[in-house]
C-alpha cells in the first residue's frame, strides 16, 4: 500500500484535475501549515503498512498559508541562473518556514531543477500571512545568482495579489506588461 497526492487548479468555483503522484507535491508544506499534519510522517506510516493517523472528517483547517518556490532563474524570463551562491540568508520568525539544502558557496549546476528553496508562511488569516510573507521576502538574501525573489517581492506588493483578485492567467499578463 502507499499514499500519494492529487493536484487540482481551482478557478471560478470549479476544480480542474492536473495530476496524481505517488509522492508528495512540492507544495505539501502549505497543507502541513494549515492542518498541523506532518504529511511526510503520514506517507511513511502508510508505506510501512500502517494506516493514516487521522480521519478526513477530523482534519481542521487553521489560518492561511502561502508558498514561494525560490528558483535559480531570471525573475522575468525564467531562464536558468547557474553559478555560485556567494551569500545565503534565510528569514525566520513566527509562521515562517524555509526548506532548502543550499548554502553560501553552493554551486548551482545548469543541469537540474532550478529550485533552491521553498519559503512557506502561515498566518491566522490572509492579511497576516501576506504581512509575514512581505517581511520574510525582504529578509531572504541569495547573492551571486539571479533568483525569483525580486518577482515575489513585486507580486506581494501588487494590489491584485493582495486582494486575491487574480486567476490562472494573471501572471502571464503581468509579465507581458513588463511591470
Amino acid at each position: 500500500s502507499g499514499a500519494g497526492t492529487i493536484e487540482f487548479l481551482y478557478e471560478n468555483g470549479e476544480f480542474y484535475f492536473i495530476e496524481m503522484n505517488t509522492r508528495l507535491q512540492v507544495e505539501h508544506p502549505v497543507t502541513e501549515a494549515i492542518t498541523g499534519i506532518d504529511l511526510v510522517h503520514e506517507q511513511i506510516r502508510v508505506a510501512s503498512g500502517g494506516g493514516l493517523s487521522v480521519r478526513q472528517e477530523d482534519i481542521k483547517f487553521t489560518g492561511h498559508a502561502i508558498e514561494c518556490r525560490i528558483n535559480a532563474e531570471d525573475p522575468r524570463t525564467f531562464t536558468p541562473s547557474p553559478g555560485t551562491i556567494t551569500h545565503f540568508h534565510t528569514p525566520g520568525g513566527l509562521g515562517v518556514r524555509v526548506d532548502s539544502g543550499v548554502y553560501s558557496g553552493y554551486k548551482i549546476p545548469p543541469y537540474y531543477d532550478s529550485l533552491i528553496g521553498k519559503l512557506i508562511v502561515h498566518g491566522r488569516n490572509r492579511v497576516e500571512c501576506m504581512m509575514r510573507l512581505r517581511r520574510a521576502l525582504d529578509e531572504f538574501v541569495v547573492d551571486g545568482i539571479k533568483t525569483t525573489l525580486p518577482l515575489f517581492r513585486d507580486l506581494v506588493g501588487n494590489p491584485d495579489i493582495a486582494n486575491g483578485d487574480y486567476d490562472i492567467h494573471w501572471l502571464e499578463k503581468y509579465l507581458a506588461k513588463g511591470e
